[in-house]
């Protein structure tokens, strides 16, 4: 992310309730579908230069250095988002408002199922998953070389995926 999104991120996320340092990272991470999680030696810093510019306050609470949007920093977000056309989230490194998020997602899912075969699977269902994996590898990569892939439904997870029964 470029400096101007993680300042822009910020304020955002503190326009909708205050937080502290680790609080607006979760958030931004969530927001973004596990894409993007800002490191704290970018959102710190940042923090501190948004107070000195009278842009976020903050206060102590329960030990911690909680942070909170003024008039100003939620207009400069307003601004910062409408010149961008889009929260820095939605893009998170990749132009176009995809969601790489989800993909993300559907590699967790999969390495879980993954781990269901080595627990419990047989040799022969062992196989068979590690032909699979391979397939998909195959299919990801000839993917990206076909340039006539028009966008697919927004969210491919929504699609019913029958669970797993005990025999894998």
């Amino acid at each position: 992310m470029r400096r101007g999104d993680i300042r822009t991120a910020v304020l955002a996320v503190l326009g909708e309730e205050p937080g502290h340092g680790y609080d607006i990272m979760s958030r931004l991470e969530a927001k973004s579908g596990g894409v993007w999680r800002p490191s704290a030696g970018s959102v710190y810093p940042t923090l501190q230069q948004l107070e000195d510019e009278g842009l976020v306050t903050s206060a102590e609470r329960d030990g911690k250095r909680v942070y909170t949007v003024t008039d100003a920093g939620r207009a400069e977000a307003a601004r910062r988002i409408a010149d961008a056309g889009a929260e820095p989230w939605a893009t998170a490194g990749f132009g176009g408002g995809a969601n790489p998020g989800l993909l993300f997602r559907s590699f967790g899912t999969l390495g879980m199922a993954a781990k269901q075969v080595v627990a419990a699977g047989t040799p022969a269902q062992l196989a068979a998953a590690i032909a699979i994996v391979d397939n998909a590898r195959r299919e990801i990569y000839r993917l990206l070389g076909d340039d006539t892939v028009t966008a697919g439904p927004a969210d491919p997870g929504a699609a019913s995926d029958p669970a797993p029964d005990a025999e894998g």
